[in-house]
């Protein structure tokens, strides 16, 4: 009769974790529900529905009409400005990208350095990275002014003459990729985190074999911050492709569409031509291409990155 009852109550406690069991799983699929439905309805639809347009003709007001691979097949061999745009952002890239890389990591070494009011300079370094967008094209554009710009004037002490930076597309894309140096302080930020995550004790056994200070930088810091310099690289690459403010506040894709950048081009089609299937279908290639650049980056990291302690 005991040994009844005591399965009994093994039974029910069973039961009674289970149900326990269900119960956390249940509140756990309510409070991730918010975030599961946002993910469907703001991520994954717009996505996949973008993708059904990219293969349609589809201009908004009136239902998508599939057309295959007519949109990228447009792309590629009829549309002059889509290679014209694609030139533009590979010039941005190629010219833009690395110059913000060195720029900001010897900005972060110098600032990583025991100068006199190296926190000011921190600070002051910083703040242009969070001014909204169109604050900064817009105070670019008073900088730039070909007649009353500072940046002219400064030149001008030099017997530099007076530059079109934004009227002559010579120095159209110069002078955005200038502006975006200006706006290096989120990378900043993450090297000297990193130049910080460095220990002293490397610098000093370095010292005693001998080494030099620039014997140092280029075999200790440089190696070390590889894991940094890779992530850094690996989002400005990805930002970079996707220029689009700047260029639209301030030259709005001129002079002679020398700053008419790819997302530029896209949002054209998209919400001023009101091409929807169109702009779908440019934006699926700039997809590919970033991610073929960012697979062939990965690819090239185990050349050129080293993580500390890590298994080889």
């Amino acid at each position: 009769m005991t040994g009844s009852v005591n399965t009994l109550m093994s039974v029910n406690t069973g039961r009674k974790r289970m149900s326990l069991g269900r119960r956390e799983a249940l509140f756990f699929y309510i409070f991730i529900a918010p975030w599961l439905v946002g993910l469907l309805v703001f991520t994954i639809g717009p996505i996949i529905a973008s993708l059904y347009f990219s293969f349609s003709d589809y201009a908004i007001v009136a239902p998508p009409h599939w057309i295959g691979f007519k949109n990228y097949i447009r792309a590629f061999t009829q549309d002059r400005l889509f290679w014209k745009s694609l030139g533009n952002t590979f010039y941005y890239v190629g010219l833009g990208v690395p110059l913000q890389v060195v720029f900001a990591f010897l900005l972060a070494s110098l600032l990583n350095t025991n100068i006199k009011g190296r926190i000011f300079y921190r600070i002051a370094y910083y703040v242009p990275s969070i001014i909204p967008g169109v604050a900064a094209a817009v105070l670019w554009i008073i900088l730039l002014n070909p007649r009353l710009g500072l940046v002219n004037l400064l030149l001008s002490l030099f017997g530099i003459p007076a530059i079109n930076w934004l009227g002559n597309p010579a120095w159209s894309k110069p002078a955005l990729i200038v502006m975006s140096l200006w706006g290096v302080g989120g990378s900043m930020i993450i090297y000297l985190a990193g130049l910080q995550s460095i220990p002293d004790s490397l610098y000093e056994a370095a010292e005693i074999d001998g080494a030099s200070r620039w014997g140092k930088f280029r075999h200790v810091t440089i190696p070390l911050m590889t894991p940094t310099i890779f992530f850094n690289l690996v989002t400005q690459i990805i930002g970079s492709f996707q220029i689009f403010g700047s260029a639209y506040i301030m030259t709005g894709g001129g002079p002679l569409n020398s700053t008419r950048f790819y997302m530029l081009h896209l949002f054209d089609y998209a919400f001023s031509s009101f091409r929807m299937g169109y702009a779908s279908a440019l934006a699926w290639v700039l997809m590919l291409i970033i991610l073929a650049f960012t697979l062939l980056i990965f690819k090239s990291s185990q050349a050129w990155v080293f993580y500390a302690g890590g298994a080889d």
